[in-house]
C-alpha cells in the first residue's frame, strides 16, 4: 500500500521554505543516461510525488513539457503557486494510477518519494506509461548529513547532528524497515530492464542559513511523528540542538550560514525498445 504523509497545508508550506532539491550536477547525471539511451528530442518529463515542486521545475529546460502529481491537494496548490515556468504544470493524483497514456512519457522522476509508493503497483505503472527508451530516476537522499563551519571542528559539530538524528530514530516510519536505501536496492536488483545504473554514495554540498537546516530536519516524517505525538518535547529538542550546534560554532545568530553535505542515492532505468 501507499502510505500518505506530508499532506497538510502546513507541512506543504514547510516543504516549500526547507526542503532541498537534487544539484544541477545530479540532474544533469539524469540527463546523460536518458541521453545515452535515447537521444531526443524529448516531448514529456513526469515527476512523481513532486510535493511543492523544487525538483520539478529543474526539468523544466529540457522538455517541451514537464508535469509534477502529488497525491496531497496543498503540496499541489504550493507548487502551483510558486510555479513561473510555463511548460511546467501540476496535477493531483496517485502516484499508482499516473493520468497519462500508454507509452507516452520520456522520463519519469521520484525524488524522496519512492519509498513512500506501493513501489510494485508504482513500478507497473511507470513501465506503461514510458515510451521505449525511457527512462525512470528514482533519487533520495539520508537523513545522515554533515555540517561545517569555517574555524570550527566538524567533528564535534557533527556529534550534535548524530545525536539529533540519534533522537529521531524511534519515530522512523516501520515502512522503510529502518533505511529507505535498502528499497532503492532492493528495486534496482529486481528491475527487469538490461540498461540500468545504481549510485549509492553522492555528496552535495549546500550552504544554507543554520535555522533552515534545523527546519529540513523538522520535515523529515521521524520529526513531524514526534511532533504529532509530543509537540513540546519535539521544540524543546531542535531548540536544544539549534542552541548546541551556535555554542560548537560560537555563533550567536540562527542565521550564521554552515555548508551542509547530504549524502544522494539514485536508481537510474530504462524501459527496453521492445517490452
Amino acid at each position: 500500500m501507499a502510505y500518505r504523509l506530508f499532506e497538510g497545508k502546513e507541512q506543504a508550506s514547510s516543504y516549500w521554505k526547507y526542503r532541498i532539491s537534487p544539484s544541477d550536477h545530479l540532474i544533469q547525471q539524469v540527463l546523460d543516461f536518458l541521453k545515452k539511451q535515447n537521444g531526443g528530442p524529448y516531448e514529456l518529463a513526469v515527476d512523481v510525488g513532486c510535493g511543492s515542486g523544487q525538483g520539478t521545475v529543474l526539468l523544466a529546460k529540457h522538455f517541451a513539457s514537464v508535469v509534477g502529481t502529488d497525491i496531497s491537494p496543498a503540496q499541489v496548490e504550493v507548487a502551483q503557486q510558486h510555479s513561473k515556468e510555463p511548460n511546467v504544470t501540476y496535477r493531483q493524483c496517485v502516484a499508482e494510477e499516473l493520468p497519462f497514456a500508454d507509452s507516452s512519457v520520456d522520463l519519469m522522476t521520484a525524488m524522496s518519494a519512492f519509498h513512500w509508493f506501493d513501489r510494485p503497483r508504482f513500478l507497473r505503472e511507470a513501465h506503461r506509461v514510458l515510451k521505449p527508451r525511457g527512462c525512470l530516476a528514482l533519487l533520495n537522499y539520508t537523513i545522515d548529513m554533515e555540517l561545517s563551519y569555517s574555524d570550527c571542528c566538524s567533528q564535534t559539530l557533527n556529534q550534535v547532528c548524530k545525536e539529533f538524528y540519534e533522537a529521531l530514530k524511534p519515530y522512523y516510519s516501520p515502512h522503510l524497515g529502518g533505511k529507505s536505501i535498502e528499497l532503492y536496492r532492493e528495486a534496482y536488483n529486481s528491475s527487469p530492464y538490461p540498461d540500468k545504473e545504481w549510485q549509492e554514495c553522492v555528496w552535495v554540498k549546500r550552504p544554507m542559513p543554520l535555522f533552515r537546516f534545523i527546519g529540513l530536519v523538522e520535515s523529515f516524517s521521524s520529526f513531524q511523528r514526534l511532533l504529532r505525538e509530543d509537540p513540546q518535547k519535539a521544540a524543546k529538542l531542535s531548540q536544544d540542538i539549534c542552541q548546541r550546534l551556535m555554542s560548537v560554532m560560537q555563533v550567536t545568530s540562527e542565521d550564521t550560514e554552515v555548508v551542509v553535505a547530504v549524502k544522494y542515492f539514485y536508481l537510474l532505468a530504462c524501459k527496453p525498445q521492445e517490452a
